[in-house]
């Protein structure tokens, strides 16, 4: 008797070789991009949390002419960290924008995440906002908000020395 689960065997075997195969392409395409992110914005990749994956989609979200932006609060928007108000009748609250670059904003977060377990200074912060009664996804916000505006500013300065050069 034939075993019936031969066809789909070898199916899975050629696409374990494929995606085998896509993640030597991708190692050998982030080995070519870290030393060009890491000279294009030498500041950005130094902040605390920020990779080189990281640095590399905030280079992406900005943009090649990063003056188009207003400031870092334009920043913060075009990445989705900016508050938005939904309060309601006397509760005045904030909310997180579901707009924006969702590849940004996630990017946003995960240096969060690395801050809140890594960063003394930014578990101090979130330890007090929650005492204050804010809720774990606020306190993320406010990071997120945070890291935006920090990255902006990194970005902003290692596009400008890029420029003088």
């Amino acid at each position: 008797m034939r075993n019936p689960w031969k066809p789909a065997k070898i199916a899975l075997r050629s696409v374990a070789r494929r995606i085998a195969e896509l993640d030597k392409e991708i190692a050998e395409l982030d080995a070519q991009l870290e030393p060009l992110v890491r000279r294009t914005a030498p500041r950005t990749v130094s902040l605390f949390g920020v990779g080189v994956g990281h640095a590399m989609q905030l280079l992406v979200t900005a943009g090649q002419n990063i003056d188009r932006l207003r400031g870092d609060a334009a920043f913060a928007h075009l990445c989705g960290a900016d508050p938005i108000p939904a309060s309601s009748g006397k509760t005045l609250r904030l909310r997180l924008n579901p707009g924006g670059d969702r590849e940004a904003n996630s990017t946003l977060h995960m240096i969060a995440v690395v801050r809140l377990r890594y960063c003394e200074r930014t578990r101090a912060y979130a330890a007090r906002r929650l005492e204050e009664g804010r809720g774990k996804r606020e306190v993320i916000r406010c990071l997120k908000r945070y890291i935006a505006r920090e990255a902006y500013k990194a970005l902003r300065e290692d596009l400008a020395a890029l420029a003088e050069t």
